[in-house]
C-alpha cells in the first residue's frame, strides 16, 4: 500500500545532504527528502495512511504533509533544512505553497534544536578516534543554526566554509581546533536572535486545511 503514496501523491521533493550543502565528493549519494499529501478520504478509515515512506528511489525518504508540518513546527533541523534546500526536483501547487510559507514554521526554539542536535552528535564522537565526517556535519549544523539565529533562515549552501569543513572531514584539523570551533559557534548561536518567539501556527494550519480539502 505504501508504494502508492510516493511518487503518486508527492507534493515536494528536494535534494539534501552533501550535494545540497556543496560539500559533495565523487562518492557522495543523492539524498532525497519529500512531502506527500495522502488522499483525505483515507483518513476516514480505521487504518490511516503512513506518516512516512522510504523509497522508492535509493536514499529517498518522504513524510506525509501533516507529520512534516508537525516536525517543522517543533524546529526539527532536518525538516527545516528541507524547506531551504537549493535543489528542488519536484513541486506541485501545494508544494510551492509549503515553500512559500516556510518562515511560518520558525521560532526561537530552533536555536535550541540546532545546538541540541549538534551537541548530541558531539557527544557520540570519540576524541581518540574521531569520525571526521560526523565532526564536519556537527560543525555544519552549528553554522546553519547560527545563520538562522542571525538572519532568520538556515544556511544550507556552505561555499563560504567549504575548504575549512572539508579539511575537518579529511582529518586535517586537530580535535582541539574542532572543539574550539564548536564552542565558539555555540556561544554565537546563543547570543543571537532574529527569530520570532513562536511559529505562526495559524498560517500552517490554514495551509494544511487547504491541502486536505484539495485532496478530497
Amino acid at each position: 500500500m505504501q508504494d502508492e503514496f510516493v511518487p503518486n501523491y508527492l507534493i515536494l521533493s528536494v535534494v539534501v545532504g552533501s550535494r545540497a550543502y556543496g560539500l559533495e565528493t565523487e562518492d557522495s549519494d543523492v539524498d532525497r527528502r519529500g512531502v506527500f499529501a495522502a488522499p483525505t478520504p483515507l483518513f476516514w478509515r480505521l487504518v490511516k495512511p503512513p506518516t512516512h515512506v522510504d523509497g522508492p528511489l535509493p536514499e529517498q525518504f518522504s513524510w506525509e504533509v501533516e507529520r512534516f508540518c508537525g516536525l517543522a513546527l517543533e524546529a526539527n533541523p532536518t525538516i527545516l533544512e528541507c524547506l531551504w534546500s537549493p535543489i528542488v526536483e519536484h513541486t506541485t501547487p501545494a508544494g510551492a505553497e509549503l515553500l512559500a510559507i516556510r518562515r511560518a514554521f520558525l521560532s526561537r526554539r530552533a536555536q535550541q534544536t540546532f545546538t541540541g542536535y549538534a551537541d548530541a552528535q558531539f557527544r557520540r564522537l570519540d576524541p581518540e578516534r574521531p569520525r571526521w565526517k560526523q565532526a564536519m556535519h556537527m560543525i555544519r549544523l552549528l553554522l546553519s543554526g547560527l545563520h538562522l539565529a542571525r538572519h532568520g533562515e538556515p544556511l544550507v549552501r556552505m561555499e563560504a566554509h567549504r575548504d575549512r569543513l572539508l579539511a575537518v572531514r579529511r582529518g586535517e584539523t586537530t580535535w582541539t581546533e574542532v572543539e574550539r570551533w564548536r564552542r565558539e559557534l555555540v556561544a554565537l548561536v546563543d547570543g543571537a536572535s532574529a527569530l520570532p518567539a513562536e511559529p505562526d501556527r495559524r498560517c500552517v494550519e490554514e495551509f494544511l486545511v487547504r491541502t486536505r480539502k484539495a485532496a478530497l
